[in-house]
């Protein structure tokens, strides 16, 4: 292979391969949204949500809990992929490597043909944690509304 094609491969490769995960992130995401929705109807069609400080506190946990299981299984996502194209040798590693990733934090050297999935897990990731905090922030808005009218 030569310099040119060696280039593109490693370019190349890493977009079309990071597609799948990426995807797979969203997914994940839509469906812990989902829950969240469901989880927050059923609060307060139970009368509990907006009415008591701690109970919205225990709510809005709730929320948090549910955002760091969906990154969780996102770090485990990207892991199983750089596990499958022996970037480490055993799951352990792949999700440490991953999770220091996922969180920007860096230190990872990933083989040439592969280092440019490190970025797109960093951005795929940042992206993720942009969709937990809207989430976050719209119970926690639609709480304090809830709060407002009902202290008034």
């Amino acid at each position: 292979m030569d310099a040119a094609s060696s280039q593109e491969f490693a370019v190349l490769a890493p977009l079309l391969i990071s597609l799948a995960p990426i995807v797979v992130t969203i997914v994940i995401h839509a469906v812990a949204l989902g829950a969240t929705i469901k989880f927050i109807r059923r609060e307060y069609e139970g009368g509990r949500a907006g009415v008591r400080f701690w109970r919205d506190v225990a709510i809005v946990a709730g929320v948090i809990l549910l955002a760091l299981i969906a990154h969780l299984a996102d770090i485990s996502v990207w892991a199983v992929l750089y596990e499958e194209y022996r970037e480490f040798t055993s799951f352990g590693s792949a999700f440490y490597s991953s999770a220091m990733i996922y969180t920007t934090l860096g230190g990872v050297n990933l083989s040439a043909s592969w280092k440019l999935l490190a970025p797109l897990e960093a951005g795929n990731a940042l992206l993720m944690f942009g969709v937990s905090t809207a989430t976050i922030f719209a119970v926690m808005q639609q709480l304090f509304q809830t709060r407002t009218k009902t202290d008034t």
